[in-house]
């Protein structure tokens, strides 16, 4: 694709994230998002040929930046897995403090396609959340704890869980509650792990 084209494009898809993460998905129009965008509206279907389409490379566009702004969380975060894990949770609530803050742009499209199966927006949804999962998964994994994967997932369902909660009752304190659960539960499962470990180490002793 030529600069220029992909130049107008990148500019179509940030109009279209403020536009539809601000407002929903199907109470903004294609004449919205190519004035916002500053292009004709044929342009704007140059480059998408539907609004589903669009609404799909909304999200896409968000997967990464999603991710790499998780794990800045996590990496800023001192500690033990468990604490990191809680301050990845922290700051969430302080951004679901923000005026502007009205959730996961992931779920929030979910729910408003959820009539619509096989939705391309649904695809990419998806895909981003199993993405999330298995970073988690390698990060516990990386720790040398045991299964990474199901431990992944029970802090996935944990965060977004706080995250539609807080939205619900624009109240941070339930991610703040989740990022407790989620530590407890990582410490939790690390003692099980351990005590065969613990009983063997305490039996050589005695």
């Amino acid at each position: 694709m030529p600069r220029r084209a992909e130049e107008t494009r990148d500019r179509i898809i940030t109009a279209a994230v403020a536009l539809f993460y601000g407002e929903g998905i199907r109470s903004v129009s294609m004449d919205a998002v190519a004035e916002r965008a500053g292009v004709t509206k044929r342009t704007l279907y140059y480059h998408f040929q539907s609004k589903d389409d669009l609404v799909a490379a909304y999200l896409t566009s968000r997967d990464q930046p999603t991710l790499d702004r998780f794990a800045g969380w996590l990496a800023e975060t001192d500690g033990t897995l468990s604490q990191k894990i809680e301050g990845m949770f922290l700051r969430v609530a302080h951004a679901a403090r923000h005026p502007k803050w009205k959730g996961c742009g992931f779920l929030r499209t979910a729910a408003e396609l959820a009539s619509t199966p096989g939705h391309p927006a649904l695809k990419a949804g998806a895909t981003h959340k199993k993405k999330f999962e298995a970073w988690l998964a390698g990060v516990i994994r990386e720790e040398g704890l045991n299964d990474a994967p199901l431990r992944a997932r029970q802090i996935l369902v944990l965060l977004d869980g706080a995250i539609s909660v807080a939205l619900v009752h624009r109240d941070a304190s339930y991610a703040e509650a989740a990022g407790r659960l989620a530590a407890d539960v990582v410490k939790a499962r690390d003692a099980l792990a351990n005590a065969p470990r613990a009983k063997a180490e305490a039996a050589r002793q005695a």
